[in-house]
């Protein structure tokens, strides 16, 4: 494998978070810098975020969209983010959006923190829930936290979390 900085190569998105763990103002605010400092096309930073800390109104709101499977374990996220964008070009500010979640993925990592991306979720149930302004397209849910124990998890997650990280082979992704 080609030399990787550690953030990306030691990133990856459990379910297993610690139930008791909170996100501090700093690390939230660390966060959101982050995605704030992604690139985007022609500085349109298309990206608006809800965010809910455990147990708040935001963060029950944002659960609730979450199909069943999913709520069994990102319960025990500190925050949940709601990801969506914003603009006239929906494939520009999805793309744009994608990397502000990068960042904030990276910088994640960088703190000793863990995500998980969900795009399974209600999102028109949680625009109104959150009452979002029209043109507000909800993109992802990222669950945020620290590492949990993974023999907590219910038996099928469990599997899943302990099991290898695999990746496709890089000369599988080229296309020429």
């Amino acid at each position: 494998m080609a030399d990787l900085t550690p953030l990306l190569a030691f990133r990856w998105s459990p379910r297993a978070f610690d139930p008791a763990a909170r996100l501090t103002e700093d690390e939230t605010a660390s966060l959101l810098e982050a995605a704030r400092w992604a690139p985007s096309a022609g500085n349109a930073q298309p990206w608006r975020f809800a965010l809910g800390h455990r147990e708040d109104s935001a963060w029950k709101r944002i659960l609730v969209s979450l199909p069943d499977g999913d709520q069994r374990w990102a319960r025990h996220a500190a925050a949940l983010l709601l990801a969506a964008h914003t603009g006239g070009d929906p494939e520009r500010a999805a793309y744009d959006l994608g990397q502000a979640v990068a960042h904030l993925t990276v910088q994640a990592t960088a703190l000793g923190l863990h995500v998980h991306q969900l795009t399974r979720f209600d999102r028109v149930g949680l625009a109104t829930e959150l009452d979002l302004a029209v043109g507000i397209r909800p993109a992802v849910v990222v669950a945020i936290g620290r590492l949990g124990d993974p023999f907590a998890l219910p038996d099928d997650l469990r599997d899943r979390e302990t099991r290898l990280r695999r990746r496709r082979p890089l000369d599988s992704l080229l296309l020429t």
